[in-house]
């Protein structure tokens, strides 16, 4: 069974766990002093809040999958959706192992495809994203600050 995952970046740590901790009813799964996460199935959402993004907003999107099957299936629809793809592969980022595959929607929101293997201590490395960005239809400068991790583009409008 696959599950949105939302990454949004935040300037205040402390109070946006507070506020999303009261939203959902719930303590962040994942808690560290630079990300917190949600493991949510009501909605069925991995909700993810960072201070990596340097501005404050909506990160990128993504399909976590269970299954190396759903992985596959879902890299497939990323191909036939136009635009390039950035295979990415085995990764670290947010806490986390993962295989991961990104395209940037039409408006250049960055969308993630990625299979969870395990845990890590540290918080990982940023994908360039900068192939898939520059062919979406939004305008993105050398200005435009990117997260520390998962390559997401802060700033990027919704």
């Amino acid at each position: 069974m696959k599950r949105l995952h939302v990454h949004v970046s935040v300037g205040d740590l402390a109070q946006s766990i507070r506020f999303y901790s009261t939203l959902f009813a719930a303590e962040p799964a994942v808690a560290k002093a630079d990300y917190a996460k949600w493991m949510l199935d009501d909605p069925r959402v991995n909700f993810a809040i960072s201070t990596h993004g340097g501005v404050a907003g909506l990160d990128h999107l993504g399909i976590q999958v269970e299954t190396r099957d759903e992985l596959q299936a879902v890299h497939d629809r990323l191909r036939q959706a136009g635009g390039p793809v950035l295979d990415e592969g085995a990764t670290t980022c947010c806490y986390a192992q993962s295989e991961k595959s990104w395209i940037a929607d039409p408006q250049g929101l960055a969308w993630e495809t990625f299979l969870t293997t395990g845990e890590s201590t540290v918080y990982g490395d940023s994908a360039d994203l900068g192939a898939i960005r520059t062919t979406a239809s939004v305008h993105v400068t050398a200005e435009t600050p990117q997260s520390a991790c998962c390559g997401g583009l802060a700033g990027t409008p919704a």
